[in-house]
């Protein structure tokens, strides 16, 4: 192509010349981005693409902008849009602990309870300069994803520790009663994809166990397993063998009864440690448990037992206001939250968030919670109508929305004076988050894209292989010529070859978003 262009050089004039290499032509865009999706591997396939330029809202290229396409995780665009509006991205969350019964000389003749607000982190992922830590790949996903993932690196006990301190310094040395956790804020209910899925006011360590195994000094040894965060209410069995550097690593965790898990597999020699989650099945049961032993490590004696169920009932709701509150942990704001949910994608907070705002607005139900969104969405200014959500997260079977949808949510949300909170949650490209490998580091448009990402596989036995359901991308770029676009493309229903996974399309969603940045006039 480009000896042919050489060649014609002579019967060009050189003012035509610089003109039309000035800027690429529209056509080019179009040519290149049909040629990926018209690829053979999309033969059964449908795309959805709208991209608008900022200042204009002209669309600089539409393929089927008006088909409702599965969005999986772009579904959170939708609810942290919806959780902004109806909370404020200032929002934080106090979560108090009260007594029930008086103090003397240090002794409560009575009962503690910690009244669980909706905080979704708990201080678990707090950094000391107020932003919360987050992985490219986080640890929800380890039973989604075969590479190995990293902890956050912070103390996910942070905001029980802080509250048993508050408990001390309050006079409080030992405690006759029972510690009890209330989780009635909102009635429970079940979220949408991968990882923990219990949706409930009480969040420590999304509601899961980190085992992190480590192999031994040689092969035929026994691997070492650390629980994080320890505790005595979980039980692990582990079984994991030290194997040869040429054997793969295998190591599963199963769930064989209440708060009781098997860890069982092998681990190469040279393997760096890696991580398993387990994921508890009642979280207000797991956090009294850890309160009741961050509130011993503080020096408290206790006759509660983290093993044993509580044996009074919660105090009745409206008698809160009459109890002394003895601690209380103030979370970070709302905007760190969406952050971590965008960046990593996170199911549980995700799917947490329209109930949150059935709480805000003294309501109980998930239900209750999507009918909040769909006001908040409708007076943002998106055609609710055009679309179906039944999740916070995405990946349910009534989750479908259009191109021309989600690019009228980012183009109404541009206008907000929140929108820089907004856009800078997203992943970018080629730099963090679910974006982090979708381009190669010296990639053109590294660091120039700002999108949440989207990825929904079924499997197909038939054929031994991945049904991917859907694999998106929708947000905000800047371009090669200096525009601001915001975009939106959805790819559905493609057959994945054997042993080939959706990262496959996330390489091509990054391909696009390339030739978008560079042929862009």
């Amino acid at each position: 192509m480009y000896r042919c262009r050489f060649a014609s050089l002579a019967l060009v004039p050189l003012s035509l010349f610089l003109l039309t290499h000035a800027a690429p032509a529209a056509d080019d865009l179009s040519t290149k981005i049909d040629a990926v999706i018209s690829a053979p591997e999309y033969k059964h396939s449908r795309w959805g693409i709208l991209v608008v330029d900022s200042e204009t809202g002209k669309p600089v290229y539409a393929h089927n902008p008006d088909q409702l396409f599965s969005p999986a995780s772009v579904t959170k665009l939708y609810t942290c849009a919806a959780a902004l509006i109806g909370l404020g991205s200032n929002a934080t969350i106090e979560t108090p602990v009260y007594r029930r019964g008086d103090v003397a000389d240090g002794r409560l003749r009575g009962d503690l309870v910690l009244v669980a607000k909706g905080d979704l982190t708990f201080g678990g992922r707090n950094l000391a300069d107020g932003k919360m830590a987050f992985k490219n790949q986080d640890h929800i996903y380890t039973t989604s994803i075969s590479q190995n993932v990293e902890l956050a690196g912070t103390d996910p006990l942070a905001g029980l520790k802080d509250l048993a301190k508050q408990v001390k310094q309050a006079g409080i040395k030992q405690i006759d009663g029972d510690v009890l956790v209330d989780d009635r804020l909102f009635d429970h209910a079940r979220g949408s994809g991968s990882g923990p899925d219990i949706l409930t006011p009480i969040v420590i360590n999304d509601n899961l166990i980190d085992v992190v195994i480590t192999p031994g000094a040689m092969a035929g040894e026994a691997a070492t397993a650390k629980m994080v965060p320890q505790t005595e209410y979980v039980h692990l069995d582990v079984h994991v063998e030290t194997v040869a550097a040429d054997k793969p690593t295998r190591v599963v965790t199963e769930r064989v009864g209440p708060q009781r898990y098997t860890v069982r597999g092998q681990i190469a020699v040279t393997c760096k440690p890696v991580v398993r989650i387990c994921v508890v099945d009642d979280p207000a049961g797991f956090a009294r448990a850890l309160f009741i032993e961050a509130l011993r490590q503080e020096g408290i004696a206790l006759r509660a037992s983290c093993l044993r169920a509580p044996t009074v009932e919660l105090p009745e709701k409206e008698t809160y206001a009459k109890l002394p509150r003895v601690a209380v942990h103030k979370s970070l704001p709302l905007s760190e939250v969406i952050k971590v949910t965008l960046k990593v994608s996170h199911n549980l907070y995700a799917s947490t968030l329209p109930l949150l705002l059935a709480a805000k607005n003294e309501q109980r139900t998930l239900v209750d919670g999507m009918r909040l969104e769909r006001k908040a969405l409708s007076d943002l200014g998106v055609d609710v109508a055009d679309i179906s959500l039944e999740s916070g997260a995405g990946g349910g079977n009534g989750d479908r929305v259009t191109p021309r949808a989600t690019v009228q949510l980012i183009q109404a949300l541009a206008k907000r004076p929140d929108f820089p909170v907004f856009k800078s949650a997203m992943p970018e490209l080629g730099v963090d988050g679910t974006l982090a490998e979708s381009v190669a580091p010296d990639s053109p448009a590294r660091g120039k894209v700002f999108a949440k990402t989207g990825t929904y596989t079924d499997p197909d036995l038939l054929n031994d292989r991945a049904f991917l359901r859907s694999k998106a991308l929708a947000g905000v770029m800047t371009t090669a010529s200096g525009k601001t676009l915001y975009f939106a493309i959805f790819v559905n229903d493609v057959p994945l070859p054997p042993g080939v996974g959706p990262a496959r399309e996330g390489k091509q969603l990054g391909r696009l978003c390339e030739i978008i940045y560079q042929n862009v006039p």
